[in-house]
C-alpha cells in the first residue's frame, strides 16, 4: 500500500488550516486546498497566528503551499492522504467528493474529518475503489496538542488502508490512534457528550454553582484543572451544542432520546454570543482591574456575572487529601452530602453509559478507555475506572441491581485493555525497583538497559534526584548495557529544587550551596564520562537543571512537545550544573574554524541563557542549539522510552566508548566580554533591563568569555564548570536574587527587580 509521503487537505478553516500544520510539523509537503486560491492561504494565515501555536516552528508553514478548489484539484494526484476538513454538511461534502475521485491517485487514501456525519453516507455514489480507500480521521482540537485521533473505517475500507494511516498517524503524528464503529459521535463525543449534558442539567437546575462542579470534576476525579466549565470554554460553546445537537439527532434507541438535549441556559449564552474564550466570556469572564485583572463566574439564574466564590464541599476537601485516584472517587461515589451526589449524577451515570454502550461503538473497551484519556484528558479511562474503583461499589452508588455485561468479567476486561505502550509502567509492573528512594528510582527496562526514573513534585531535582543520577550510573556500568533517564510524567523536570537553594541562602550555608553545586556538576558530568551510553529522554516541562541533565547524554531522544531551556536568570542566577558550559563548548564547536569570530554564537548563547529562552517543541530546541543533529525526536510521547531504549540498545551494540575529556574549549577572552557587557550596559541605559538583570548579564559574559583571560585561549571544562559555581554562589548571596526566588516560589512568576 506504499507509505504517507505527502498529504492534501480539503478545507482551511480553522480545523483544516491546524490539521495541514501538523502534518508539516510531521515533514510532510501538505497541499490546503479551500473553495480558492486566496480563501486557501487567508485560512493558513490565520493558523500562523494562533495560540497556542500549531506549528513547531515557523519554518514548517513552508511545507506548506495552498490553492482552490476551482483551479488546484489535478494537484491532488500527486498526494498519497486527502483529507477532507469542509462544513459538517452531507450534501456539500458528497459534492466534493466526487469532484475528488477523477484526481485521486491509484493508492492515496482519501478520509473526512467529521465528527459525526455516517462515512458510509459520505460516500455513497462514489466507485468501488473509491470507497476502499475511504476511512473516516477524527482529530480533536487542537491537532498538534490533543493526542486522539479515531480512525474510523467502514465496511468496505481496505484493511491495508485503514492501518497504514493509523501507522503513520501514530509514528508520524504522534497520535493515539483509536478503530471506532461508524456510530453517531464516534467513542470520545459519544461519552464525553453523555457527560457534560449531565453536568449542565445540574447547573441548569440551580442545584450546584459553577465553582462547585468545577471543584468536583477537575483533578479530584482525574481530569485536567480546567474541569468542565472551563473546558466548555476553551473550547467553545458554539461548539459543544453543535455536536450535541447532531448526537440527538442521530441516535436512534429510544433509550436516549433527549439524553443530549442541553438545558436552555447553553442557548441563552449562544444567543448573546457568550460562547467562551474565544468570545472572551462563557461561564467565566477575565475582567481588568486597576490592580490586574480577576475571574468572575456566571450566574445560572440571572445571566449576570459575580465575583468568584470558594467551593463549600468538605466532602470534596477529605477525599483531596488522599493521593491515591481510585479511593478518592470510591469515597466521592458513596459519599452522602452534595459532593456525592453531583459524582453520582454526573461521573456515575457516565461510567455507567460507558458499559451499556461500548459495544456499539468500540471494538473493546480497552478503546474506550484510551478515546477517554487521549481525547479527553481522563487520568483513567471509564473501564478502568470500574476496575479500579470496584464493580460492586458503583453499583450500589448507582443503585444498579446488577453490573452491565460489559464489566461482568473483569479479566476480560484487563486483557481488552491491549498492549503497554509506555515501558516504564509496564517494568515497574513485571519487576520491583532496582532501587528507590523517595525522589527517583532505578527500573530494569529490560534488553539489557536501566532507567532513572524522577517522580518528586514536578521531579523538580534535589538530592535524592543528584543521588540516583549518582547511583544509576554506578549500577550500569556494572550489570546494564546502556543507561536512559526519562519518565512518564508530564514535566521531565521543572529544575533544581529552588526552596532548599532560597532557604541555604537566607541562613548562609555558603558551605553547603558549593557542595549541592559541585554534587550536581559531578552528577551530570557524570552521565557524558559514563562507561555504557547515557540516552536522555525529555518530554513536558525540561527546565533548568533538568535541561543540563539533557545537555549531557551521550544522545537526547526527545519527545516532539518537549519545553527546554536555561531559565535560571528569572529567579537571579545562572545555569551551574554544567549548562553554561556546555553551550559554550557546543557554540565553539559550532565554528569551521579557529579563526571565525565566536561573537555570534555566543551572543546567541548569552541571549538563550540570558532572557530564559524556552523552545517551543522539540523542533525549536534543535533551533536553539539545545538539541543536536544526531538527536533524535519522538512523535508519540507514548513510545518516548521505547525510543529511547532502543538508542541505547544502538550506541551500545556499536562498540561504545565515552568520548574523552574536555580539556581544550576554545573561549574568546577580554574581547568577548567587553562587547557582551558593552551590550548589557546599553540594555540597562535604555531601560530594558532592570539592575539586578545586568549584575547577572556580567557574570554570563565573564563566563562565556572564560572567565579573566585578556585573549583568545583554550581552557578545560572543569575551568568552566568552576567559573558557573563561583558565579552561582556569589549571586545566591545577593538579596535581589533571594527575592526572585521568593516570589517565583510563591506566585509561579517572575519578579524583575
Amino acid at each position: 500500500m506504499g507509505h504517507v509521503r505527502s498529504a492534501a487537505v480539503l478545507g482551511a478553516g480553522t480545523m483544516g488550516a491546524q490539521i495541514a500544520a501538523h502534518l508539516a510539523n510531521a515533514g510532510l509537503p501538505v497541499l490546503l486546498l479551500d473553495l480558492d486560491a486566496q480563501t486557501a492561504a487567508a485560512g493558513l494565515q490565520r493558523a500562523r497566528k494562533l495560540r497556542p501555536d500549531p506549528f513547531f516552528t515557523p519554518d514548517a508553514a513552508r511545507l506548506i503551499t495552498t490553492g482552490g478548489f476551482d483551479t488546484d484539484l489535478p494537484r491532488l494526484a500527486a498526494c498519497d492522504w486527502i483529507i477532507e476538513a469542509i462544513v459538517e454538511r452531507l450534501d456539500v461534502k458528497q459534492a466534493l467528493l466526487a469532484r475528488v475521485e477523477p484526481h485521486r491517485g491509484p493508492d492515496a487514501a482519501v478520509s473526512s474529518n467529521t465528527s459525526g456525519i455516517p462515512l458510509a453516507d459520505i460516500a455513497q455514489g462514489r466507485s468501488p475503489e473509491f470507497r476502499r480507500h475511504w476511512l473516516g480521521t477524527h482529530f480533536f482540537n487542537p491537532p498538534r496538542y490533543l493526542q486522539l485521533l479515531e480512525i474510523i473505517p467502514t465496511a468496505d475500507t481496505d484493511a491495508g488502508v485503514a492501518d497504514r494511516i493509523a501507522r503513520f498517524a501514530d509514528r508520524g503524528l504522534g497520535k493515539g490512534v483509536v478503530v471506532a464503529r461508524d456510530t453517531p459521535g464516534f467513542i470520545a463525543n459519544r461519552i464525553g457528550m453523555y457527560g457534560a449534558a449531565r453536568t449542565l442539567e445540574l447547573l441548569a437546575d440551580g442545584q450546584f454553582t459553577v465553582e462547585e462542579i468545577d471543584a468536583l470534576t477537575g483533578p479530584l476525579i482525574g481530569r485536567a484543572k480546567s474541569a468542565t466549565f472551563r473546558t466548555m470554554d476553551i473550547a467553545g460553546l458554539d461548539i459543544l451544542a453543535h455536536v450535541a445537537a447532531d448526537l440527538d439527532r442521530r441516535l436512534p434507541d429510544e433509550a436516549e432520546q433527549g439524553a443530549f438535549r442541553l438545558p436552555e441556559l447553553v442557548g441563552a449564552l449562544i444567543d448573546k454570543g457568550w460562547i467562551g474564550e474565544k468570545a472572551g466570556q462563557g461561564f467565566y469572564r477575565k475582567e481588568r482591574t486597576p490592580e490586574g485583572s480577576r475571574i468572575l463566574t456566571l450566574d445560572p439564574a440571572s445571566l449576570d456575572y459575580r465575583p468568584r466564590q470558594s467551593p463549600r464541599l468538605p466532602a470534596a476537601d477529605a477525599a483531596g487529601a488522599n493521593d491515591d485516584l481510585p479511593a478518592r472517587v470510591r469515597t466521592l461515589l458513596l459519599d452522602k452530602s452534595r459532593a456525592g451526589e453531583l459524582t453520582r449524577a454526573t461521573l456515575g451515570r457516565t461510567l455507567v453509559y460507558a458499559a451499556e454502550t461500548a459495544g456499539a461503538i468500540a471494538h473493546s473497551t480497552g478503546d474506550v478507555d484510551r478515546a477517554m484519556r487521549w481525547g479527553f484528558g481522563w487520568e483513567l479511562g471509564p473501564f478502568e475506572l470500574w476496575d479500579a474503583v470496584g464493580v460492586d461499589t458503583i453499583c450500589e452508588a448507582c443503585q444498579l441491581s446488577e453490573p452491565p455485561a460489559a464489566v461482568r468479567d473483569l479479566d476480560a476486561l484487563r486483557r481488552a485493555r491491549g498492549p503497554e505502550l509506555r515501558i516504564l509502567r509496564s517494568a515497574r509492573a513485571e519487576r520491583p525497583p532496582v532501587r528507590r528512594n523517595a525522589g527517583a528510582s532505578l527500573v530494569d527496562l529490560g534488553d539489557g538497559v536501566l532507567a532513572v526514573e524522577f517522580h518528586s513534585k514536578m521531579n523538580a531535582i534535589g538530592g535524592d534526584i543528584v543521588d540516583m543520577l549518582q547511583a544509576g550510573v554506578r549500577e550500569a556500568e556494572q550489570h546494564f548495557d546502556a543507561l536512559v533517564v526519562g519518565n512518564d510524567a508530564a514535566a521531565f523536570s521543572a529544575g533544581a529544587n529552588l526552596m532548599l537553594v532560597l532557604l541555604e541562602a537566607q541562613e548562609e550555608n555558603w558551605d553547603e550551596i558549593d557542595l549541592m553545586v559541585r554534587t550536581f556538576q559531578s552528577a551530570v558530568t557524570g552521565l557524558r564520562s559514563a562507561g555504557v551510553p547515557v540516552v536522555v529522554a525529555p518530554a513536558g516541562l525540561t527546565l533548568g537543571g533538568g535541561c543540563e541533565i539533557a545537555l549531557h547524554g551521550d544522545r537526547v531522544q526527545a519527545a516532539a512537545e518537549t519545553y527546554m531551556g536555561q531559565v535560571e536568570a528569572g529567579v537571579g542566577l545562572i545555569p551551574a550544573g554544567g549548562g553554561t558550559k556546555e553551550l559554550v563548548a557546543r557554540a565553539m564547536q559550532s565554528l569551521r574554524s579557529r579563526a571565525m569570530d565566536p561573537l555570534p554564537v555566543l551572543q546567541q548563547v548569552f541571549e538563550l541563557i540570558g532572557y530564559g529562552k524556552v523552545s517551543t517543541s522539540a523542533a525549536d530546541a534543535r533551533r536553539l542549539g539545545l538539541l543536536r543533529d544526531t538527536d533524535g525526536v519522538t512523535m508519540n510521547r507514548e513510545r518516548l522510552l521505547a525510543d529511547a531504549r532502543a538508542r541505547a540498545r544502538d550506541l551500545a551494540g556499536g562498540g561504545y566508548q565515552p568520548p574523552p575529556p574536555q580539556h581544550a574549549i576554545p573561549v574568546g577572552g577580554d574581547g568577548v566580554r567587553a562587547t557582551l557587557e558593552l551590550g548589557v550596559h546599553l540594555a540597562l541605559r535604555g531601560g530594558w533591563i532592570s539592575g539586578h538583570d545586568a549584575l547577572i548579564g556580567r557574570k554570563l559574559a565573564h563566563i562565556l568569555a572564560g572567565g579573566a583571560i585578556p585573549h583568545a585561549t583554550t581552557v578545560s571544562e572543569q575551568y568552566l564548570l568552576d567559573l558557573e559555581r563561583e558565579a552561582f554562589l556569589s549571586l545566591c548571596g545577593e538579596p535581589r536574587t533571594q527575592q526572585r526566588i521568593a516570589h517565583t516560589l510563591k506566585t509561579g512568576k517572575t519578579l524583575r527587580n
